[in-house]
């Protein structure tokens, strides 16, 4: 979190830059934030209750001035913890992004199988589960490979959001997944380490699974805040090195609004990062429009 607070159900959190820089790279037409959060507003959408911090309001308005300031067309909005089950906040975003935007909502484990139909109907393509000890709401994790199955049935893919040494854990479970996995943040790994790191060759070892996707966003979450003036060059290296070796797997988000951050990162930096992510054209397309299509099916 950023400032410390007395309540943090009360106290209001600036989470990301209201004015984020110009990027130097020009994305390729239908290039895709694949991991968003909207918040808010809390006057329409009331925040969750069990929620760790208050943010200021994120709303759809401010993401899609966002992606027209940095030149992007498609998005999948990631249901947060800051509401919680209620979906709602991301429905009406999806609704307003005529299909340009899809979502990944959070459900319990005993979801009705009529509301992920329901879900699915709507726009969202998956649904995630986080194991961080900072969030609320961690499931046994020996329970996903059933709910899968009933996933398959609606057309959803699972995302996982956990620590870093859980990967080794978590492996033999996400490898019996009857759908597609999608893994967030590069499985928020120390970059520090580099690509000999045990939980970053344990994430290289589960994406040898071919259902197994990775998102290669959060460089600003895995490196030191210290080198953001440097583009955060250990989080780029790690992204690069999962792009050339999994080319198909990969997708890319910007993260914002940035929550339950170390720093508020700079939007712009983010993309401009990708010219050394994404070396080639070729590998910019890859990431950035055919691999969010193919995983999230957005319509032609």
């Amino acid at each position: 979190m950023h400032p410390a607070m007395t309540d943090p159900l009360v106290a209001l959190v600036q989470t990301y830059r209201v004015q984020p820089s110009k990027p130097a790279l020009t994305l390729p037409a239908l290039a895709c934030d694949a991991h968003v959060h909207v918040f808010g507003p809390a006057s329409h959408f009331p925040f969750s209750e069990s929620r760790n911090f208050t943010p200021v309001d994120a709303p759809k308005e401010t993401l899609f001035a966002l992606h027209r300031h940095l030149g992007i067309s498609r998005c999948v909005i990631v249901q947060s913890v800051i509401h919680g089950h209620d979906n709602r906040a991301v429905e009406d975003a999806m609704a307003a992004g005529q299909g340009r935007y899809l979502g990944v909502a959070l459900v319990p484990l005993n979801v009705a199988d009529a509301e992920l139909r329901r879900l699915a109907g709507a726009g969202f393509r998956g649904v995630r589960f986080n194991f961080m000890k900072h969030l609320a709401g961690a499931v046994d994790a020996s329970q996903l490979v059933d709910l899968t199955h009933r996933l398959k049935a609606a057309g959803m893919h699972l995302q996982v959001h956990f620590e870093s040494s859980l990967v080794h854990m978590l492996a033999p479970v996400l490898r019996r997944s009857a759908v597609p996995v999608m893994v967030d943040h590069m499985g928020r790994v120390d970059a520090s380490l580099g690509p000999a790191g045990a939980d970053f060759e344990g994430l290289m070892a589960l994406l040898k699974a071919p259902h197994v996707h990775v998102k290669v966003s959060g460089i600003d979450r895995i490196d030191s805040p210290e080198n953001a003036s440097l583009g955060y060059p250990l989080g780029v290296a790690l992204a690069r090195h999962l792009l050339e070796q999994f080319p198909h797997q990969c997708v890319w988000g910007t993260d914002w609004p940035h929550p339950n951050h170390h720093h508020i990162p700079d939007d712009g930096a983010l993309v401009n990062a990708l010219s050394r992510i994404a070396p080639t054209q070729a590998l910019l397309e890859q990431l950035l429009v055919d691999n969010p299509g193919a995983f999230y099916g957005f319509a032609a």
